[in-house]
């Protein structure tokens, strides 16, 4: 059950630590919570590659600095007089070192370890709406070795699993528009029967913003979707209709989608996966008992924002004349 913390425990030049802060999701976190007006260290590998978080407060009040989550020492220094953690860091298919296990289990783990050590009592979590372990996909299984770790450590922790997450810079309907840009048809792996349920990026970010400075989602796993249910084929006809391009919808079986996975998989950037081809075949949306219990984005007073609301802003590359482009029916 939930415990409320005191909003005065965080104020205005309070600390936070964002692991992950200069992913998709992590610079719509930062820039929630430097609106907050609290200090805030981003966490990552490359320090260099997140400098331009530093325009998103004011002078001094975004820092990027070194640490590996698979590393002790740099976990700890991150959080050296910090007040509160975000955890964002997660990667979608694994490469070398980087693996699902090293960094969505261990790493997890360490991070609330190190918290806990140093007595840091405010942690927010974000993991995925799938994140089981019985999933038959790795990723799902690493997912929920990561909560089991925190809760570990950190019992009261609030751990938000969102849908597939989308806005400008997501690698969803970004991937798939530029797909329908030069292919003949789109593949529906399995059919395209699978659920998924969309949420945007800023509610995301704003969920966890709430969670650290409101204490709402203390000791909770919250679910994070969207106001509508769409099937994969639905979410392709979408892609379709905002980027004005007629292209073939075409069933794949997943057998075939495996085995060309096996091959993609080793290509620069790793269009596919075996992996990401099982959890294509497990609906992603939120369950009924979060929906029942009220741990959605409601719990934190947000209306979930529609896909068809912001996708027109930044699909508008991918069609023909760009942004010169009026929608009509398309005739290619």
């Amino acid at each position: 059950m939930s415990v409320r913390r005191l909003t005065s425990e965080l104020g205005p030049g309070s600390v936070i630590t964002v692991f992950g802060g200069s992913g998709f999701i992590g610079r719509h976190v930062v820039e929630a919570l430097a609106r907050r007006g609290y200090r805030i260290r981003v966490a990552v590998r490359r320090p260099n590659e997140a400098l331009f978080l530093k325009t998103a407060g004011d002078v001094g009040q975004v820092e990027p600095l070194q640490a590996n989550i698979r590393d002790t020492g740099s976990v700890r220094a991150a959080l050296e007089g910090a007040h509160a953690v975000v955890n964002l860091v997660g990667i979608l298919s694994e490469a070398g070192r980087q693996g699902f296990e090293a960094i969505h289990a261990s790493g997890a783990g360490r991070i609330a370890q190190e918290a806990k050590a140093a007595g840091i009592e405010i942690f927010v979590h974000v993991s995925a709406i799938g994140a089981d372990a019985e999933s038959p996909s790795a990723y799902g299984r690493s997912k929920a070795l990561g909560e089991a770790a925190i809760r570990h450590h950190m019992p009261q922790a609030a751990i938000l699993r969102p849908s597939v997450v989308f806005g400008p810079e997501d690698n969803f309907f970004n991937r798939f528009a530029a797909m329908a840009r030069l292919a003949p048809a789109l593949p529906l792996i399995g059919g395209g029967a699978t659920r998924f349920q969309p949420v945007y990026v800023k509610d995301v970010a704003e969920a966890v913003a709430r969670a650290v400075e409101t204490g709402a989602a203390d000791g909770l796993v919250c679910e994070l979707g969207g106001p509508e249910i769409y099937t994969f084929r639905q979410l392709m006809e979408l892609v379709l209709r905002e980027t004005g391009r007629r292209r073939l919808l075409l069933p794949l079986p997943t057998a075939l989608a495996r085995i060309m996975a096996s091959v993609l998989q080793f290509l620069p950037g790793a269009p596919l996966t075996a992996d990401q081809v099982k959890l294509l075949g497990i609906d992603n949306v939120v369950s009924a008992g979060a929906q029942k219990e009220g741990r959605t984005l409601a719990l934190f007073g947000i209306q979930p924002t529609a896909p068809e609301a912001i996708l027109p802003a930044y699909l508008v590359r991918f069609r023909r004349r760009g942004q010169f482009d009026q929608l009509r029916p398309a005739t290619q």
